[in-house]
């Protein structure tokens, strides 16, 4: 896994100039980006006009993985910073005619480009894009990772972060359960480092040994095989889609299987504390992870989450364009 000081994410003046991971990301910059975020989130409101924050830039969707909910995200945050915004299928045009990935950054960048929104199957490939533009002189093109191989997912842990802080406000009173399958999570590995940044006193990882990576421990992160014994007292639950997609040889006997021992069930969610919150980063698999009546009861904010994503990601791209400072 990339480290912080083998990449640029930070400039000299340690202000962010590409944001590819939460890991080693200042507490400060964490809260910068959730209190802008906070004053997007009215701008959802389809009456409210858009911010000219981001006029006259453009902004590239690279996503060489397809995901139609954060593609979407990324693009309608971009249109209400009044970017214009250029959505590329890549596995159909460039990289099938043999063109390299920097190839492809090179002739994008020189058509101007102001920020690339990259999401790639391969663990770190938006570090390799960074990298590339900054040895070139592109300093001025800004990269945001929007999802690589198993490593990273900073978008969707910031706003989880932000939903978290909107329904608890003190990061530092919560014990935080992340269920399910960690191992393929490129999501649990950004919300752990976010969480334990912000000061989360408890960070619980709860699921079947085949789906737990190693060193989990010295991430700060307590291990329960039983979701029972994981569940007990927690605030927030974040549950995980089972990334089949992602999966070597057989990791489990069946989705049955993993619902009957490992799925979040109104039982279940009553061990944790009667104000808990559940959340998903979508999409759900109901009857697999998560049960429906658990998915549209009152303690689920998983729509609100989606809202709220759409207010970070204009809060990352503002103030990568300089737009906040």
């Amino acid at each position: 896994m990339p480290k912080l000081h083998n990449h640029p994410q930070l400039n000299k003046n340690g202000e962010l100039q590409h944001l590819l991971t939460i890991e080693g990301l200042p507490k400060a910059i964490i809260h910068h980006i959730l209190d802008t975020a906070q004053s997007f989130v009215g701008i959802s409101d389809r009456e409210v006009k858009k911010v000219p924050l981001m006029r006259g830039k453009s902004v590239f969707n690279l996503f060489f993985e397809n995901s139609t909910r954060t593609r979407t995200t990324f693009e309608i945050a971009s249109k209400r910073l009044s970017a214009d915004v250029i959505n590329l299928n890549i596995q159909a045009s460039s990289t099938s005619k043999g063109e390299s990935l920097l190839d492809t950054i090179d002739n994008l960048a020189a058509m101007h480009a102001d920020m690339f929104v990259v999401r790639h199957a391969q663990s770190g490939a938006p570090y390799l894009i960074a990298q590339h533009l900054n040895r070139m002189g592109q300093n001025d093109i800004h990269v945001v990772n929007a999802g690589d191989g198993r490593h990273a997912h900073p978008t969707q842990g910031l706003l989880d972060m932000y939903t978290i802080r909107h329904y608890k406000q003190d990061f530092t009173k919560l014990r935080v359960a992340i269920v399910g399958d960690i191992l393929h999570s490129r999501v649990a590995r950004s919300d752990i480092h976010a969480l334990t940044t912000l000061g989360v006193p408890e960070v619980r990882a709860i699921g079947p040994q085949t789906l737990l990576p190693g060193g989990l421990e010295h991430m700060g992160v307590r291990v329960f095989n039983n979701i029972e014994e994981g569940l007990k007292d927690v605030d927030v639950i974040i549950t995980l889609r089972l990334q089949n997609e992602r999966m070597s040889g057989a990791l489990l006997p069946s989705a049955q299987e993993y619902f009957k021992s490992y799925g979040l069930t109104p039982e279940r969610l009553a061990l944790a504390k009667p104000d808990a919150i559940v959340m998903h980063p979508g999409p759900m698999n109901r009857g697999v992870e998560i049960d429906s009546a658990v998915a549209d009861g009152k303690q689920a904010v998983i729509l609100p989450q989606v809202t709220f994503g759409i207010a970070v990601r204009m809060a990352v791209m503002s103030i990568l364009a300089g737009g906040r400072a």
